[in-house]
């Protein structure tokens, strides 16, 4: 696909697909203009050879014809040229087929044979594709650009020739396996005996083990190569230097050789004395309990129960919370190793692919000028720019996030030079501009400066042109949105539409101002019907996987909110250093990043940063199995998504010894002898699986089952090809071009598939009906079933055996934004929750699920622990509550304290302290972010957590879905003015009511000890340091309720009216000023009994 293609909207089901064109944008250019020759089968562009030279298919009359359908012409057709009737000779990179045996003037060794590893991926998708593709080679959308895909250049034999230094003398002999006489049309990977040996000489450059031979130059290479070893080696060991030039490169190619990455564990000092406190922690407690339970409390046995009860349950909760941590990791990367060994100034960048995903539904709650940084800071990253491809998708159709775009790519033509030209952090232009620092420092260009103000005058009319758009988007036609050209928007209906997809950075088009590349900007707008589940989120993403496999297929996917943008422009490179670092990177299925945010105040007032969970718990998860998976900010293993398990490592062979009885021996080989029994009757088994994708030299382009003939030989392994593809595409879904990408573990798109096939199929994959009776949602892509996917989706992964890392870069990787003001936070929170306790009631709940895979035993924990948190609002809210009750009625939960009593209290608060201290200690976490997360905790478990754990059972028992809002991405113009505004719902009723509560129970329980005397206030004291903790965890939600320069919002003063008057009520019928006797009330009448 191209730039220019236009919009491609359609729908796989109904048949339609269609080209929208933007007013006077060109439409691709004829395939006659793009190197002046025509394919006359199938309409493609012939292209060019390796050596850029125009390719040339029949050297009789040179009619034109691709490179594709003359190796399908030679290998399934009449190998016959269509205008002369000549038959075609084999070019180099072509495989041999029947008939070329007289051709001795073509020389290619590694082609002619064709030898491939029976199990490469690349070859098995495309044998795939050839034998099971859908749609025809040619003529299947005119109009649409098909792209060239050049042949890799492939070192060619010598014939003879001088190459690089060595004599012909040094060169190999290698004799010919093609002789006279004989013919052969599987021509065997090894020298026939009969036949004569005809001497060839070798191309030295080239990798000798791939013909099984070496040369005297090879060796004396090798010779040199290990005296360079050894003299490495000798320095190391005498610590001296080298003043041989000769070996000046030896400290560069020995640093290439190490590790990308390691772990850096924590200093013993710091982590043994947290594991300690931890241990005693746990002693204390069940001494604790053991008082609790043996010294109930009669005349207030229901509190004293309640508060029994809610203690064991967050004593439950910190157990799971805390083993987690157990094992805290930090990890260090290096980038100049990765750039020797992958990305070498001067050569073709060996980096791995990048798919980026963007995701956006409502552009009124998420600006398109947050969606649009987001999108430019994508495409200036630090990254080679045919290695990026950036996916947007817009799951509300709306034409303003289209229009937003169009208008994104065009000022990126701008910005993304200049940013790399002066190599800027961030790159995202709103938040650069934002800068409170000195732009001149360190940088030396002296047009610096004028530049940089043209550029922000650029970005400011670049803004002017956004806000225009979405002050027009405010008000919707009647008719609905039209294109430039006339148009009806497709997505008009946002509930029914067709799939769109439009390419507006690409292979043509896709230049900045200075002519140079940029990387791929694709649109999509998955198809939507009624009557369909789209799944919110997940289902997106899912659509994104699958089209973005179609067009690119890179092996890495890189998925962010549309409110992160990239804050470090070399977050790819360090996840880079994990993923393919091979001694780690095989089982790695993602590298997470932490989330850190713009925009919020000093004090994180709703602990908005989340700095305990980013910088504590995930640290800890990092040293069992990894992270769990986030949401955003987190690049991840293309594979993995496909359910696909983690590589197994190879257990080292067993060592015997002579030391050992006979009588052992004997049973250890006993034991060994049935194992071997066992292997012996596995290994036909998986000889037959591998033989599935087994290649046949003439194999039909598509055939059914029936049409087999079971006599012919070979028979067995087509059937078994067939069943295997029909597994694959009840799993995958029946797109034959997305099936064959699965297979290829390094990624990479089918060369055997025409664009215009490809175009088609990525219109099927984002249908809403693709997933239908399939495993996506369950086993693949991103798991359905909870609003919080992000949990389920990582959980899948351990479970499989992958294991995930946790990356945090000296300069934040990616930065968003968050929501200031109370009500919005609460909303957040309480969709998170709410997904939480989707999962508990799910078939995938960690509790019961996985058991017998990869997951580990602590990694256990802390998915349980992501479920079971919302649960703990029921005895918090509980706990809340009882100061305010003991207050009064004068009772306590507690029975009088002896000392032995006193001792564990205090040392349970002390082991407290301790652990959150040491935790705070080793992490780097403020006293401050810590007391925050504390208050927070407090705050939703009341309100957010509470409303989910019910919202939870009456979706699952009435059946009753509750839709969440999006979470506004934008603010005003002032800063933190959205901290102050106040917006009423009904989760501050539970938290409102917990503090007019305990400040009643409060003033309740003074004036009863100051009526009472003084034997009254040494109770007094223990309840109202419990009154107090409540109190003080709810301060800022008292200040959020307060507002601006404390003017009180009326519904708050209405409520608090409300309940003070009921409780004033109590009161009254308490009548708690009269002393408490113990006796009856004896009063003097004056009669005399006598």
């Amino acid at each position: 696909m191209e730039a220019s293609a236009g919009l491609v909207a359609g729908s796989h089901n109904r048949n339609e697909l269609v080209v929208i064109r933007r007013d006077g944008e060109p439409g691709p250019k004829p395939l006659n203009q793009q190197n002046g020759r025509v394919c006359q089968i199938c309409g493609d562009d012939v292209g060019l050879t390796p050596a850029g030279e125009p390719f040339v298919a029949c050297n009789e009359c040179a009619f034109p014809i691709c490179r594709d359908c003359y190796e399908y012409e030679r290998r399934e057709g009449t190998q016959n040229c269509p205008q002369c009737k000549t038959r075609f000779k084999r070019l180099k990179g072509c495989a041999r087929v029947p008939g070329d045996e007289e051709e001795e003037d073509v020389d290619d060794l590694e082609n002619e044979f064709n030898w491939r590893d029976k199990y490469d991926t690349q070859y098995v998708a495309e044998s795939m594709l050839h034998a099971h593709m859908s749609y025809g080679r040619g003529g299947d959308f005119d109009g649409v650009p098909q792209p060239f895909q050049p042949i890799p250049n492939v070192p060619l034999l010598t014939n003879g020739q001088m190459v690089d230094d060595i004599p012909p003398e040094q060169h190999a002999l290698v004799p010919s396996f093609m002789g006279g006489g004989g013919k052969r049309i599987h021509p065997l990977p090894y020298a026939d005996p009969n036949l004569p040996v005809q001497p060839r000489s070798m191309d030295p450059s080239k990798d000798l083990a791939a013909y099984g031979y070496g040369s005297v130059a090879w060796k004396e290479r090798m010779e040199s190569w290990k005296q360079k070893q050894e003299r490495m080696h000798q320095m190391r060991n005498d610590g001296g230097g080298n003043d041989d030039g000769d070996d000046a490169d030896l400290p560069l190619m020995d640093e290439a050789r190490q590790p990308l990455s390691r772990k850096v564990p924590l200093p013993s000092s710091q982590i043994n004395p947290y594991r300690m406190i931890i241990i005693i922690r746990l002693v204390v407690l069940g001494f604790f309990f053991h008082y609790r339970v043996m010294h109930p409390v009669p005349d207030a046995f229901a509190l004293w129960l309640i508060s029994v009860i809610c203690e064991i349950w967050f004593a439950m909760s910190w157990i799971l919370d805390q083993f987690p941590k157990w094992f805290p990791i930090e990890r260090e990367t290096y980038l100049d190793r990765l750039t020797l060994r992958f990305d070498k100034e001067g050569q073709p960048s060996q980096l791995a692919p990048v798919d980026f995903f963007v995701s956006t539904v409502d552009p009124l709650k998420e600006p398109p000028l947050v969606t649009a940084n987001t999108v430019l800071s994508i495409l200036a990253v630090d990254y080679p720019v045919d290695k990026v491809s950036c996916y947007v998708s817009d799951d509300g159709a709306a034409m303003l996030t289209f229009e937003a775009l169009s208008e994104t790519s065009e000022f990126a033509k701008k910005w993304v030079p200049f940013c790399k030209r002066y190599s800027l952090e961030p790159r995202a232009p709103e938040w650069y501009f934002q800068q409170k620092i000195d732009y001149l420092k360190d940088k030396v260009a002296p047009n610096f400066v004028r530049e940089r103000r043209a550029m922000k005058r650029e970005y400011e009319e670049f803004k002017v042109r956004i806000n225009a758009l979405v002050a027009k988007a405010e008000k919707v036609p009647e008719e609905g949105w039209t294109m430039q050209d006339g148009t009806p928007w497709p997505g008009n209906n946002v509930r029914d539409h067709p799939g769109m997809i439009q390419v507006f950075l690409g292979q043509s088009g896709g230049h900045d101002v200075e002519g140079n590349e940029l990387p791929r900007l694709v649109y999509v707008s998955r198809e939507k019907r009624p009557g369909y589940n789209h799944h919110k989120k997940a289902g997106a993403m899912n659509a994104l996987v699958r089209v973005s496999a179609v067009l690119t297929n890179a092996p890495y996917l890189l998925n962010l909110d549309c409110d992160h943008y990239i804050n470090n422009s070399k977050a790819i490179k360090e996840a880079m250093c994990f993923m393919m670092d091979p001694l780690v990177g095989k089982k790695v299925c993602y590298v997470q990043f932490p989330q850190r945010f713009d925009g919020i105040d000093r004090h994180d007032r709703y602990a908005n940063r989340n700095v305990v969970f980013f910088d504590i718990n995930m640290k800890g998860l990092d040293g069992i199995q990894g992270p769990i998976y986030v949401g955003t900010g987190c690049v991840f293993r293309r594979q993995a998504l496909y359910g696909y398990d983690a590589p197994k490592t190879k257990k080292p062979p067993s060592r015997t010894c002579n030391c050992w009885p006979k009588w052992c021996i004997c049973c250890c080989c006993f034991g060994n002898r049935k194992t071997k029994k066992k292997t012996k009757t596995t290994k036909p088994k998986l000889e037959k699986i591998k033989k599935l994708f087994k290649r046949k030299e003439n194999q039909s382009p598509a055939y059914a089952l029936g049409e087999i003939d079971e006599a012919a030989p070979g028979a067995e392994n087509e059937k078994a090809s067939i069943v295997n593809q029909q597994k694959l595409e009840k799993k995958f879904g029946q797109s034959s071009v997305f099936v064959a990408s699965t297979l290829l573990e390094n990624g990479g798109t089918l060369k055997s598939a025409s664009p215009a096939s490809l175009l088609k199929e990525a219109i099927h994959v984002i249908s809403c009906g693709y997933e239908d009776k399939t495993d996506w949602g369950k086993d693949i892509g991103w798991i359905y079933g909870s609003v919080t996917e992000d949990i389920l989706t990582g959980f899948k992964m351990h479970c499989h055996g992958w294991r995930s890392i946790y990356c945090i870069p000296k300069q934040a990787a990616f930065k968003g934004s968050a929501p200031l003001n109370l009500s919005d936070r609460l909303h957040q929170v309480l969709r998170w929750a709410l997904g939480s306790i989707e999962i508990f009631f799910s078939n995938h709940c960690p509790l019961w699920y996985g058991y017998g895979g990869g997951l580990k035993c602590l990694e256990r924990f802390s998915y349980i622990n992501s479920i079971v948190y919302p649960w703990t609002s029921i005895p918090l809210l509980a706990y809340c509550t009882l100061p305010a009750i003991c207050l009064l009625n004068g009772k306590f939960i507690t029975p009088e304290l002896n000392n032995v009593a006193s001792l564990w209290f205090m040392s349970l608060f002390i082991c407290i302290f301790a652990t959150s201290i040491l935790e705070m200690r080793w992490s780097g976490v403020g006293i401050d972010d810590w007391w925050r997360n504390e208050q927070f905790w407090v705050i939703g478990g009341v309100s957010s957590h509470l409303f989910a754990v019910f919202q939870g059972l009456l979706k699952v028992i009435a059946g009753i879905d509750t839709n969440f809002t999006v979470t506004s991405k934008g603010g005003d113009d002032e800063e933190f003015s959205e901290l102050y505004t106040f917006k009423w719902t009904t989760l501050l009723i539970p938290p409102t009511t917990l503090l007019l509560l305990n400040f009643i129970g409060v003033v309740a329980g003074v004036s009863n000890a100051i009526n009472n005397g003084y034997e009254s206030w040494g109770p007094l004291f223990g309840k109202l340091f419990f009154a107090f903790w409540v109190i003080v965890h709810l301060y800022p939600f008292l200040k959020g309720l307060v507002g601006r320069q404390n003017r009180t919002p009326t519904i708050v003063i209405v409520w608090s009216i409300l309940l003070a008057s009921i409780f004033s009520l109590l009161w009254v019928r308490i009548d708690p000023f009269l002393a408490k006797n113990d006796g009856p009330l004896l009063e003097e009448c004056g009669l005399d009994c006598n």
